[in-house]
């Protein structure tokens, strides 16, 4: 692919157009939001709230949500080599998840015949095919939502009985199957990376992941057992910024 069918791709997916299609979507978010910030506050004043409560609620949560979202914009700005900036933008701003976009786009990208998220080897046909398959792979978790998600929650408002009993309890399926998925997951990747290193002698991704493991273990560590909590909301962000600095000097060294 030349300079030239590049530039063309990135000013299509960089258009005008698309800006203006997700500013519209990301419009009908916020104003959303809005209205239900100010039902929210209208009903707290109605139930007999205090003021000063709401408002430092208000503002706990505009803090603790800035600090997490620090690791959203590092996805946006991975993405939008490739992919551009307004459907990044889009695709974390909404239902997306920071570690399903990447990794999916990613596995769109090599099944239709590219090597990765490369901007070189990036068309129309490819720009849309792998949007469709981000945005239509998330739309299952809204749909369990529509259909599920109401009986789902009716059964954390019934009255809880033999409370006492109850207190010892140990985790539900619920807890037990997350861990087990994320497990899975990182399992999954793991044995990918290593697949890599057999195949191709590429030790890079495997490296990489080893540092944000070794780093996220040591925001957990001054998380849990120093007590210092405020450190979570920084976790994500942290592993992947040092992560990714690792990769630029491991690649450096040893190739990849």
């Amino acid at each position: 692919m030349g300079e030239k069918s590049v530039e063309s791709y990135r000013q299509i997916a960089n258009s005008g157009l698309l800006y203006l299609v997700v500013g519209m979507a990301l419009l009908f978010i916020v104003i959303m939001s809005l209205v239900f910030l100010v039902r929210s506050y209208r009903t707290g004043m109605k139930i007999g709230m205090d003021k000063k409560i709401l408002n430092r609620a208000i503002l706990s949560s505009a803090t603790f949500t800035v600090l997490p979202s620090i690791s959203i914009l590092l996805g946006v700005i991975a993405l939008s080599g490739t992919l551009g900036i307004p459907f990044s933008w889009l695709r974390l701003s909404v239902i997306g998840a920071l570690q399903y976009e990447l990794n999916v786009a990613s596995i769109a990208a090599e099944s239709i015949g590219l090597s990765g998220l490369r901007v070189g080897e990036m068309n129309g046909q490819a720009f849309t095919t792998i949007g469709l398959v981000m945005t239509f792979g998330i739309l299952g978790s809204l749909i369990c939502c529509i259909f599920f998600l109401g009986r789902y929650l009716k059964r954390f408002q019934k009255p809880k009985k033999n409370t006492e009993k109850e207190e010892g309890k140990k985790p539900g399926f619920g807890v037990h199957a997350t861990t087990a998925m994320f497990i899975g997951l990182c399992s999954a990747y793991i044995g990918a990376y290593v697949g890599d290193v057999v195949r191709n002698q590429n030790y890079l991704p495997l490296l990489t992941a080893a540092v944000a493991a070794v780093v996220m273990a040591a925001f957990e560590y001054f998380t849990n057992k120093k007590n210092l909590k405020m450190l979570d909301n920084f976790s994500v962000a942290g592993s992947m910024l040092i992560a990714m600095t690792a990769a630029v000097f491991l690649h450096k060294m040893i190739g990849g």
